[in-house]
């Protein structure tokens, strides 16, 4: 029989964060503009339950538009392709990033049954930039991988073709269903989730700040790439550094040696960190038992995991419910 081999390093992360999303306004402005923006969850409602975290996008369809974030440089984008804020930061959104910025909530126009709402900055019929606003949302604010994500990332669909159903696409699934229609949200959000897998592809596989060591660079090497996959999509499974290192075809001190050089932390000690952060998020977003909490983390016994998660997060498990509950984080 042939061995089974884990998905790749990407596609096991980005299935535990749980990715769902859509489209939520269609924008159209006149040059010259600039508007502050950043998506709110409410923003969000009437396509799917409000999120719990955020990645915003931008999708141009014509004409050209500048994304800056505080502290980093301005990115352009032109006609068919996307810019993804991977942790929703505020940003100036715009044709002259010099320009005193308009609040984007301002300038919104309410949709109807059949049309999503608009943003309008003079007349639609004058727009020279047109563009999509859409968002994801997942379950995972700690991730690795949107933690070493650059605050702005930039996609290219590969030719106008595609840009033109992408386009389509988003129209189609940006208009809010009837009651007739009941469009699944599954539906609503694929599109926007291939566009971000397809936008964090490109940028493993071209940018060159994504080489050298860290998370990233980990991802992106064959053998530890492998053993990522591997612990995030078998998380609870009791292995050990000797039981990574025969999967990947390495020695022991080999594989340790290379895993830490890249992640930054030896592979047990980053098994239990990710599961301590996935315990975590459990105890606040379920009303599980901490005990089938502690047992889906790995841990044997649930005080060894108290003692963990003490050492972790300097609280117990309990106590981390009950603050988080009051705090309407639940």
């Amino acid at each position: 029989m042939l061995e089974q081999r884990p998905a790749d390093p990407l596609t096991e992360i980005l299935r535990a964060m749980r990715l769902t999303g859509g489209v939520f306004l269609e924008a159209a402005f006149t040059s010259p503009w600039c508007v502050v923006s950043r998506v709110t969850p409410e923003e969000c409602a009437g396509y799917l339950p409000l999120p719990r975290h955020i990645i915003a996008y931008h999708f141009v369809c014509e004409g050209e538009l500048s994304v800056r974030v505080d502290g980093a440089a301005p990115v352009t984008a032109r006609r068919g392709e996307i810019v993804i804020l991977p942790r929703n930061d505020h940003h100036l959104l715009g044709s002259d990033l010099d320009m005193a910025p308009i609040d984007v909530n301002d300038l919104f126009e309410p949709g109807d049954a059949s049309h999503p709402g608009r943003l309008v900055y003079g007349t639609a019929a004058t727009a020279d930039t047109r563009f999509f606003c859409g968002f994801l949302s997942h379950n995972q604010p700690d991730d690795p991988l949107i933690s070493a994500l650059p605050r702005v990332l930039k996609s290219r669909m590969e030719d106008a073709a595609a840009s033109d159903w992408v386009e389509s696409s988003l129209r189609f699934a940006s208009r809010r269903p009837t009651p007739d229609e009941k469009l699944p949200p599954a539906v609503l959000g694929k599109l926007a989730e291939l566009l971000f897998i397809e936008a964090v592809r490109q940028y493993l596989q071209d940018d060159p700040a994504a080489s050298g060591s860290g998370w990233i660079a980990g991802l992106r090497d064959p053998r530890v790439g492998r053993a990522l996959a591997l612990l995030h999509g078998q998380r609870e499974r009791a292995w050990t550094t000797e039981d990574l290192a025969r999967e990947v075809g390495l020695s022991r001190s080999a594989f340790a040696e290379r895993f830490t050089g890249l992640v930054g932390d030896p592979p047990m000690r980053y098994l239990g960190k990710w599961r301590l952060q996935h315990a975590a998020r459990r105890l606040v977003e379920t009303t599980e038992p901490i005990a089938r909490i502690a047992g889906e983390a790995g841990y044997e016994s649930e005080p060894a995991f108290h003692r963990a998660f003490k050492r972790e997060h300097r609280m117990t498990p309990a106590s981390w419910r009950k603050h988080h509950a009051m705090a309407g984080d639940a």
